[in-house]
């Protein structure tokens, strides 16, 4: 078996969120689910790629943004025009810049 990995967040707007990493990333929406035990969910990703993002929002237990200096996720582009590029499609889609904490 390959292993996968699955990064899991609970998030405060879940279309906001999906379109942000679709648009921003390129990410595809791999599957989705409504009312499971009253969470909504979506998993967005490369079919290819041994990852993929899950991001549910429970309308009964709303979370409010908490991010920390060292929450990040952070994407190798190996490549800088890409990586500028890749930049610049997130930006638009509302991602925002954040100065590294830990160099």
């Amino acid at each position: 078996m390959t292993p996968h990995l699955r990064i899991a967040r609970p998030v405060s707007d879940l279309a906001r969120s999906t379109e942000m990493y679709s648009s921003g990333l390129g990410l595809t929406v791999l599957g989705s689910f409504r009312g499971h035990d009253g969470f909504d969910g979506v998993m967005l990703g490369h079919p290819a790629s041994p990852y993929h993002f899950e991001f549910t929002h429970c309308p009964a237990h709303p979370v409010a943004p908490t991010p920390t200096a060292e929450e990040l996720v952070v994407l190798y582009i190996p490549q800088e025009s890409e990586w500028l590029a890749l930049c610049g499609t997130m930006l638009a889609a509302g991602f925002k810049r954040v100065a590294s904490f830990n160099p």
